[in-house]
Parts: C-alpha cells; sequence; structure tokens
C-alpha cells in the first residue's frame, strides 16, 4: 500500500483530472462529482423557523446547518445559518425548499442561484467598444496612469502628453492588457477636483492615444459627465470607484450605469464607503454589489460586461483590507470577474512599514494570493514585474 493522502482539490475540473488518472468510468465520474465538492455556505438574517426547517432538512440530506443556539426554542427571531454539504446536497435540498413555508422557496432559489454563479463562469470574450478581451483565461493586468500632480504614487510624474505616451507604450510592450487612466487622485485626503478640471487633464492624452492603443483604455472616474465626454473620444472602459451609485430621484437607477449602457461600455463597479464600521465585513460588500448589479442591469448593461473591486484601500481598515484579500474567492458568489487593485497601497506600506517607493515586493505577494483565489484582473503600477509574476501563478492555478 502507499501513502494516505488528503487532497486539497476543489475544483470539478481537479476533481475530473483524479478520477481520469484512477482510471474511473466517465459516467460514474460525472456522478461522483457533486459528491466531491464540499462547500460552506453563510446566509444571515434567516427567521428563526426558517433555520430550524433548513437544519432539519440539511441533516435530513447527509449535510449539517449550525445556527444560533436558541433557534430550536425560538429564543431569537432571526440566526445567521451555516450549511454544510456536497453539491449533491444543496441540489436536493434546494429543490426540496421550493415546496416549503416561511420563505424557504426564496432562501432555496437564493442559494440555488448562488451556487450557480460560483460554480458556472467560463472563459469569454468581451467587446470593449471594438477591442477585445479575453476574461477568465488568464490573469489579465491593467496598468495604471495617473495624470494627477497628487496621487499618492505617481502624482506629478507625466505633466506632457508626450511623456503620457510613452508610459503607455512601455507598459503596452510590457504585456499589459488593459490601461486605466485617472486625471483626481482618490488617495486618502484627496482634494476634489472639478468636471472641467478632470476633463482639461484627461482629453488632450486620449485625443493623442486612443486611435493608436492596440488595447482597451479605461477611464477612472465616478462622473457621469466625464464618462460621457471621454466615451464620445473613443474610450472602452469606466472605471468607477462608487460602483454605480444611485440617482437622487430613483434609486433603483444608476447616472454612471445609464451613460455605459447608452455607449455600449463595460464597467467596473468598486466597493466603497465613507467609514469603516461593517455589520457583517463580506456580507455587507456582497449586499453593495447585488444592488450595484441590480442598477447595472435595470440600465441595460450585459451580464458579462461588469466587473467587480473589493476596493482595497476605500472604506477600510488595514486589517479589514487583508481580510478581503484573505478572502477575494468569495467574491466568486456574484458570478462576475473580480479586479483587484493593491499596488503601493498604504496597508502593504502598514504592514511592512515601507514608504510608498518600496512596496513592490509587498505588491508581487498580493498579485499572486488574488490570482491563488481566481482574481481575473491586478490593477498595477509596475507592469512588467507583475506580468510575470501573472504568468507563473497562472500556470499554477490554470494548468493547461
Amino acid at each position: 500500500m502507499g501513502p494516505v493522502q488528503i487532497l486539497e482539490i476543489t475544483s470539478p475540473e481537479e476533481i475530473r483530472r483524479e478520477m481520469a488518472v484512477i482510471g474511473c468510468d466517465p459516467t460514474g465520474v460525472a456522478v461522483m462529482i457533486p459528491k466531491a465538492i464540499h462547500r460552506l455556505v453563510r446566509i444571515t438574517g434567516v427567521p428563526a423557523k426558517a433555520a430550524n426547517l433548513l437544519k432539519q432538512e440539511m441533516l435530513a440530506k447527509g449535510g449539517d446547518c449550525a445556527v444560533h443556539r436558541l433557534v430550536c426554542v425560538l429564543g431569537v427571531e432571526t440566526s445567521t445559518v451555516l450549511l454544510m454539504g456536497t453539491e449533491r446536497q444543496f441540489r436536493a435540498l434546494t429543490a426540496k425548499l421550493k415546496s416549503q413555508p416561511f420563505g424557504l422557496k426564496a432562501i432555496g432559489e437564493a442559494v440555488e442561484k448562488a451556487w450557480d454563479r460560483y460554480a458556472g463562469r467560463q472563459p469569454y470574450v468581451l467587446d470593449c467598444r471594438g477591442r477585445k478581451l479575453s476574461v477568465g483565461e488568464r490573469t489579465l493586468v491593467m496598468g495604471i496612469l495617473n495624470l494627477t500632480p497628487d496621487s499618492f504614487s505617481d502624482g506629478g510624474s507625466y505633466p506632457t502628453v508626450r511623456l503620457a505616451v510613452q508610459r503607455v507604450e512601455e507598459m503596452v510592450a510590457a504585456g499589459v492588457d488593459i490601461i486605466d487612466i485617472g486625471a483626481e487622485s482618490t488617495r486618502p485626503g484627496f482634494n476634489p477636483v472639478d468636471t472641467e478640471t478632470e476633463l482639461a487633464r484627461l482629453v488632450p492624452f486620449l485625443r493623442e492615444i486612443l486611435p493608436n492603443c492596440p488595447v482597451p483604455v479605461s477611464i477612472d472616474t465616478y462622473r457621469p459627465e466625464t464618462a460621457k465626454q471621454v466615451l464620445e473620444l473613443g474610450v472602452h472602459l469606466i472605471n468607477d470607484i462608487w460602483g454605480l451609485q444611485p440617482g437622487k430621484d430613483d434609486a433603483s437607477r444608476s447616472p454612471m450605469a445609464a451613460v455605459a449602457a447608452a455607449y455600449g461600455a463595460p464597467v467596473v463597479m468598486m466597493h466603497n464607503q465613507h467609514g469603516t464600521i461593517y455589520q457583517d465585513l463580506l456580507a455587507d460588500m456582497l449586499a453593495y454589489f447585488e444592488a450595484g448589479l441590480a442598477r447595472a442591469a435595470t440600465s441595460g448593461i450585459p451580464e458579462n460586461a461588469v466587473f467587480i473591486d473589493p476596493g482595497i484601500g476605500f472604506g477600510k481598515t488595514v486589517a479589514q483590507n487583508l481580510e478581503v484579500l484573505r478572502r477575494l474567492g468569495e467574491f466568486k458568489v456574484l458570478g462576475k470577474p473580480v479586479l483587484i487593485g493593491t499596488s503601493r497601497k498604504s496597508t502593504i506600506g502598514q504592514v511592512l512599514n515601507l514608504p510608498v517607493t518600496e512596496r513592490l515586493e509587498g505588491t508581487l505577494a498580493t498579485t499572486a494570493a488574488a490570482i491563488m483565489q481566481g482574481v481575473d484582473v491586478v490593477r498595477v503600477h509596475d507592469v512588467t514585474a507583475n506580468v510575470r509574476v501573472a504568468r507563473m501563478t497562472d500556470a499554477i492555478v490554470r494548468p493547461a
């Protein structure tokens, strides 16, 4: 007998390869894969009666369900529940819940939707207003170009159009997949500028680079009017640090989403908030994104044209940023490609006690860690080094 192994594999593809090595019958493989994937599914705010029934039903299917200790005597109104089981057990559970009372039908539908999103996204080609992006096949690298005098890292580095164009050419040569251009600093304590100033910084450069840039160009802005003007010039994506916020008159719609939809532009929707208080960090962030995705859909943005950015460094403490980085894989439940932006940020500086000019290694560590958890795009200053890390990490986690 050989050694006993405990395999740390969780994707259907990895399990299928392992069974193929064993020599399993292909028909049997299809039956066994749903039994081989075990997940923990967490739901907050479940009414106590529903939580009781969830526990009973999950136990009946061979799984389990953790609830508040007073749920059994209805000593609490609601409970967070932690469902534990295989895909097969969850599928059986959601089928049974469709005929259950106390809101369990809606819970079952939500669990089923989350499971499908988590496991179901396949690589696809995204049309960015004439520029193509292959999403999901390998990690994409978004290169940062700040046309600002006061950005935390490279403010004032490109005061002329010629220097900015030269930097774009360098990033393209280094293998960048997207160029992200910002004209207003959003560092902690930043001084806001008006739309006219933002456009005055952007327009001369965009007129020079857009006709010849071979990769999609994204504009980092939260102003719908700025987005409209740069899209008129031919920009390919919009990167919104305020996550498609609702308009003043209609909370179900977003002015930024309406502009993006009108011009057929994909969007990056970043998590952001004022302050660092959360009831439940990841649950609150997911609720924020679900609301933004609903506004995107209402505005007519295609489902595959929205990227999720957890917003490292925005509305979060250092500890919260690190927790988000540890749990990036959980954002797959939204069914959208995930973009992460950690480059040279203060969390790295505070962990390593280093100034902004010495944060490359810390950035590279976060790049590799993010890719290991399934992130699709990394937004960085140091393109060459991060492209190399991305290619090496992809070779480990996305085997051919």
